[in-house]
C-alpha cells in the first residue's frame, strides 16, 4: 500500500509499504477513507533531524474495517469509524477515568509497529477501545466534521473544559490555528457569551467569527495583553486556552488572564521553562490543559456533529490526493492552508 513517511525537516514522501495485516486477535484492519495533517506534524516536519529511514506519520483519520480478529466483538465489516489520535483498551483505570492518553495498554499511531494514518490502511490494535462507530455517510461537509473529531475539535473541547468554561466565564483563545478555532467553538458550545480570539489572519478569524468569537485581538506580546485588558475593562478574562504551543504565547496567556482565572494549555509544549513563579501565585492562576482525551470526548461531541448543529470540518480549507501529501505539508508550513485534508 502507499503511506507517508518522513525523512527529516522539509523532506515527506509518499511511499510503497507492506500492506498491514491481523497482528493479534483485539485488531481490526481499516481502509483509510479520510486523512489530514495535523499542525503538531509540523513540529518534525521543521525541525526532525535527516534519517536513512523514514518514519510513518500522521494521526487523524477515518476508516471503513475490513477485517477484525477474533476477540474483537462491537465492530464488523464494513463499519465506519473514527480513531481517536492514540488507541486505547477503554477498560483500564485510566480510560475508566477518561484519561485514554495515559492508557497502560495504549499507543502512538507509527510508533512501536503500528501503522500512522496519513496511508491508505491502518491496524488498529485494540479495536473496542479504541475506534468509535459512525453512521455511514458519503456527505464530504459531514465526513471532514466527523474527521475532526480524530483529534483537533476534542482538543480545543478539551482546553474549554479544563478551564471550567461556561456561560458565566469570558473567554481569551489564543492561537487562529485549528486547533484554536476549535477551541472557539468548543467554548460557544459550552455557553460563553464573550469570546476574544487572539489571531492575525484574517481568513481564519473571519471563520472564528463564524465558530462564535466575539472580539479579534490581531496584536501580540504585551500590545496583545494590553488589547484584550482593555476589552474587559483592565481585568483580563476568566480563562485563556493557549492553543500555539510557544513560550510567547503562555505567557500572553499569562498576561491576559484575570486574578483567580485559569490558563489552560493544549497546544504541544516547544518550550521546557516558563513564568510560573510568583507573579502567578499571587494573583491565584490556575495553570491546566494537557494531551487531550479524545476518546472520552468523541461520544459527547457526535452527535452534535451528526445533526451538523457544529460544523468543525470548516477548518480544512484544501483537500488533495494521498500522493500530493508532501505538498500539504509544503502548505500548510508556509501558512499558504489552515488545515489539509486527505482522501485517500
Amino acid at each position: 500500500m502507499r503511506a507517508t513517511v518522513i525523512y527529516g525537516a522539509g523532506d515527506v514522501r509518499v511511499e510503497t509499504v507492506p500492506d498491514p495485516k491481523l497482528s493479534e486477535p483485539t485488531d481490526a484492519l481499516l481502509r483509510v477513507v479520510r486523512a489530514c495533517i495535523c499542525g503538531s506534524d509540523l513540529w518534525p516536519y521543521g525541525s526532525m533531524p535527516a534519517r536513512e529511514r523514514g518514519v510513518r506519520i500522521g494521526h487523524e483519520f477515518l476508516g471503513v474495517v475490513e477485517a477484525v480478529g477474533a476477540d474483537v466483538t462491537t465492530l464488523k465489516t464494513g463499519d465506519l469509524v473514527v480513531a481517536p489520535f492514540v488507541y486505547s483498551d477503554n477498560t483500564c483505570q485510566f480510560c475508566r477515568e477518561g484519561l485514554h492518553t495515559s492508557c497502560l495498554h495504549g499507543g502512538h499511531w507509527g510508533a512501536k509497529g503500528v501503522d500512522a494514518g496519513q496511508g491508505e490502511a491502518v491496524r488498529v490494535p485494540q479495536a473496542d477501545g479504541t475506534l468509535v462507530k459512525l453512521p455511514h455517510t458519503e456527505d464530504d461537509d459531514l465526513l471532514a466534521s466527523l474527521l475532526t473529531l480524530s483529534d483537533v475539535f476534542p482538543t480545543g473541547h478539551h482546553a474549554a473544559v479544563k478551564a471550567g468554561v461556561n456561560e458565566r466565564t469570558t473567554v481569551t483563545v489564543i492561537g487562529d490555528g485549528a486547533v484554536g478555532l476549535s477551541a472557539v467553538l468548543a467554548a460557544k458550545r459550552l455557553g460563553a457569551e464573550r469570546i476574544l480570539l487572539m489571531g492575525r489572519h484574517q481568513s481564519r478569524t473571519d471563520l472564528g467569527r463564524e465558530f462564535g468569537a466575539t472580539d479579534v485581538v490581531s496584536e501580540r506580546g504585551n500590545e496583545g495583553i494590553e488589547k484584550v485588558r482593555e476589552l474587559t475593562n483592565g481585568e483580563g478574562t476568566h480563562t485563556v486556552l493557549e492553543c500555539v504551543g510557544t513560550k510567547p504565547a503562555f505567557e500572553m496567556g499569562v498576561g491576559a488572564v484575570r486574578p483567580g482565572g485559569t490558563v489552560s494549555r493544549v497546544g504541544l509544549p516547544q518550550y521546557a521553562e516558563g513564568p510560573i513563579g510568583p507573579s502567578l501565585f499571587r494573583r491565584n492562576i490556575t495553570v491546566t490543559g494537557g494531551v487531550a482525551p479524545a476518546r472520552h470526548y468523541i461520544p459527547e461531541l457526535l452527535d452534535d456533529v451528526v445533526e451538523g448543529k457544529y460544523q468543525p470540518g470548516k477548518v480544512f480549507d484544501r483537500t488533495i490526493g494521498l500522493e500530493e501529501v508532501p505538498d500539504g505539508y509544503r502548505a500548510m508550513a508556509d501558512r499558504e492552508a489552515l488545515k489539509v485534508l486527505v482522501k485517500p
